[in-house]
């Protein structure tokens, strides 16, 4: 069987639907191998990563507009392709013949409107409604298919429910970060650096720290787009902006950091908790979306508020034995996330597309 797999993803983003294209296409190169099954890439291969206008904008459009028509379809028929699956937002419906299958990551955009411009929302009701007329759509955790249910009014019967995998182990390589001045005690925050990732909270609890005279150690902030934070005023003393960093660099962060703070207001999955847990790293997250179906009993749950989460950052600090537990925990519940584990239930569901 040929399966088109939609990699546009990784030329377009760094944020975890690239990281879900690149894991889950290794694994099907892995698993899929062992039988008749043949994976081609599919995207229009050009980067858009800057944000620099009009740039941006026009390669958008033609992605989203113009490739998927002729070029796409063309590509799709050359390929022979018997399968396409959209790992994210689906931008076209593939031509007769070729079964659809769709990962969803989550639906934001229906349960928090107000995040995204009217543009995106368009696009993503746009592929919601392609989504419609797929044969199998696979979701990253079981609350979002809840909400695909709750939200969008999908058949449980279409969905399938195939957690992420993680690209971290006890084996990943490290090297020594090239940027300087970073303390040797601190707490790591990881993410695109957009509202919803809750970042104020965190400066909440430093100002409440302050307020009570108590000294936490530095933020360490892992994630692009830092300048749109520009609004928010200056950072708090001790905060660290990395920007985006490769994946050597973070894992050396992980294998450091007192603890990974994860305030997300909401998660289709939540990537960095699974990198964290599984490189050893204590996570202090919120018990919101998807967030304890992937962190299991491994971390410190607070409610999205500065005192609970300065309660339990300072609850790590002052009991030694608190992160040994958190650790061993983290690195049992971390191992349920792996790419192979992750294609061989997508092939699974590749199988029931193509019945």
């Amino acid at each position: 069987m040929n399966v088109a797999v939609d990699t546009n993803a990784l030329y377009t983003t760094r944020a975890g639907v690239a990281r879900y294209v690149r894991g889950l296409l290794g694994g099907l190169r892995r698993v899929g191998g062992r039988e008749d099954w043949r994976f081609s890439e599919f995207a229009w291969p050009v980067e858009n990563f800057a944000f620099r206008q009009p740039r941006r904008a026009w390669r958008t459009f033609y992605r989203e507009f113009i490739w998927t028509g002729f070029p796409a379809r063309a590509a799709l028929r050359r390929a022979a392709g018997g399968l396409l699956h959209s790992t994210g937002t689906p931008l076209l419906h593939p031509p007769g013949g070729i079964r659809h299958v769709v990962t969803v990551h989550d639906i934001g955009f229906l349960r928090f409107p107000e995040r995204f411009r009217g543009w995106h929302r368009r696009m993503a009701l746009a592929g919601l409604e392609r989504t419609r007329r797929a044969q199998r759509v696979l979701c990253i955790s079981r609350h979002t298919a809840d909400e695909m249910v709750r939200l969008a009014g999908f058949d449980p019967a279409m969905l399938e429910v195939v957690h992420n995998g993680c690209d971290f182990d006890e084996s990943s390589l490290e090297e020594t970060p090239q940027f300087s001045g970073l303390p040797v005690d601190f707490f790591l925050f990881v993410g695109s650096l957009e509202p919803g990732k809750n970042l104020g909270l965190l400066r909440a609890m430093y100002e409440e720290a302050q307020a009570r005279g108590r000294t936490l150690p530095d933020l360490v902030i892992a994630g692009a787009r830092f300048h749109g934070l520009e609004g928010e005023g200056a950072p708090p003393r001790g905060w660290h902006y990395l920007g985006h960093i490769a994946d050597p660099e973070l894992v050396w962060l992980y294998r450091r950091a007192r603890a990974l703070l994860f305030p997300s207001k909401y998660e289709g999955f939540g990537l960095p908790v699974a990198e964290a847990m599984r490189l050893g790293c204590p996570v202090v997250c919120s018990p919101v979306s998807s967030l304890p179906e992937v962190a299991g009993d491994a971390t410190l749950l607070a409610t999205q508020d500065p005192q609970a989460y300065l309660d339990a950052v300072t609850r790590l600090l002052d009991e030694p034995g608190l992160r040994e537990e958190l650790t061993t925990r983290g690195l049992k519940q971390g191992r349920k996330f792996n790419w192979d584990r992750c294609a061989q239930e997508t092939l699974e569901v590749y199988r029931q597309a193509t019945r």
